[in-house]
């Protein structure tokens, strides 16, 4: 699987577990489930931005490589 694909795949897979949490705090309203909040999907988001792009950063420099080896 190429990179592109790998960081359109943890977007997606992100947007689905937003999608899900969203559902799940319609129930889970107690100190609790805000702690879980805070703690895991606060977080979450930031650390798969620099993610994807860290993956995008990584595909520029094989793509360079590649063309530098042909």
């Amino acid at each position: 699987m190429s990179l592109k694909a790998n960081k359109s795949r943890l977007a997606g897979l992100t947007k689905e577990i937003l999608l899900r949490w969203a559902d799940t705090q319609e129930y889970w309203r107690d100190a609790k489930g805000a702690e879980f909040d805070r703690r895991y999907m606060r977080e979450l988001f930031p650390q798969v931005n620099q993610a994807t792009a860290a993956l995008e950063k990584l595909d520029e420099q094989l793509n360079k490589i590649r063309s530098e080896c042909e």
